[in-house]
């Protein structure tokens, strides 16, 4: 090859290269003045073409190249092979980062029209914790299917890529017994995401702490506890052993507060007292409430005040509100019918 011949190569590189760039900031332009004046969707959610900026970029240039490469360029068999070769990788490299910017794009749309940070959130807590596990398992795809690909270009490679698929069903024997406890884990982590046992934002009950579902993944999960540590727990903790689960279905909770008294205690004075209480704070939701005698010692009566509230932190809360209301009110109104030890014996004889 000559100078002139070199000269002639690079020039048409370099104009390909400029051209792709152009072509994908074009691209761009075009899809985001589509976007201002009416957004494209999928499924009623608004797509973001900003994050194809850079995957277009690698993109394009990269075809433009390999077209050429074959047509246009002049480079001898020893440059041009290697070249080639290298430009179908970074075509399938690029490719495979448009389709996880795209899954990506189709996540954000999601997450944005159900927002969580709301009262009534258990739809969006079902959307997010399905959208998360299900965007994991198409990037693992894409990722292993890139790979795939990228692997099935160089010649040696391909002839073991035949013949693995016609050993298919021996090799994932073989894999899912060397792997029996990583595959239970994701077809756990799979289950949990269509089934739904937990969402993230979840309350649950886990090894006797109380908490909330912070993050999910295919293999573990963490869950926030009132005290912010975190407890991560296996996936298949959760499909395997019983739990408690307080928002499964709804936030609602019924809470009760206890009260120990004397005998003496007048029990329909305090069950007043106690819809006063309920009345006077915006934590009761007015779904419920209720006083009752639950059992009688021979010392004390145990007194049951039962109320509803519209999630597990406003009943915490309510519950020690009641609570603190009606002792003060014993104390104040009733002071003798609060626990008490009596010693009683017999008069001296005279």
């Amino acid at each position: 090859m000559d100078i002139d011949d070199l000269a002639r190569n690079v020039g048409i590189v370099l104009f390909l290269l400029f051209l792709g760039l152009l072509a994908a900031a074009t691209l761009d332009w075009l899809l985001r003045r589509r976007q201002n004046r009416k957004p494209i969707q999928v499924g009623g959610f608004p797509l973001r073409f900003e994050d194809w900026r850079g995957p277009l970029r690698a993109l394009f240039p990269a075809v433009l190249l390999r077209v050429a490469a074959t047509t246009v360029l002049s480079f001898p068999e020893a440059i041009t092979s290697p070249l080639v070769h290298f430009l179908d990788l970074w075509i399938i490299g690029a490719v495979a980062w448009i389709a996880k910017r795209t899954v990506e794009m189709v996540r954000q749309a999601i997450v944005s029209r159900y927002p969580i940070d709301v009262e009534d959130n258990l739809e969006a807590r079902r959307i997010r914790t399905q959208t998360r596990i299900l965007v994991r398992i198409l990037n693992g795809m894409i990722v292993v299917l890139a790979i795939g690909l990228m692997l099935m270009t160089f010649p040696g490679v391909r002839e073991f890529g035949v013949s693995l698929l016609v050993s298919a069903g021996f090799a994932a024997i073989v894999v899912g017994m060397a792997a029996q406890k990583s595959l239970g884990s994701v077809l756990a982590g799979i289950q949990i995401a269509i089934t739904q046992p937990i969402r993230l934002d979840d309350v649950v009950i886990v090894e006797g702490e109380w908490g909330r579902v912070e993050e999910l993944t295919l293999t573990y999960v963490v869950v926030r506890i009132w005290d912010q540590r975190r407890l991560v727990v296996p996936i298949t903790y959760f499909i395997d052993n019983t739990f408690e689960n307080w928002t499964r279905q709804t936030a609602e909770l019924l809470g009760t507060a206890y009260i120990y008294a004397d005998y003496t205690v007048p029990v329909e004075q305090v069950r007043s007292e106690l819809k006063r209480i309920l009345d006077d704070t915006p934590l009761w939701d007015e779904r419920a409430w209720g006083m009752v005698v639950t059992n009688a010692t021979d010392k004390t009566v145990e007194i049951r005040a039962l109320m509803s509230a519209e999630n597990s932190s406003k009943s915490w809360d309510l519950r020690c509100h009641v609570r603190e209301q009606l002792i003060q009110f014993m104390q104040e109104r009733f002071p003798q019918s609060l626990p008490r030890l009596r010693l009683e014996g017999d008069p001296a004889p005279s």
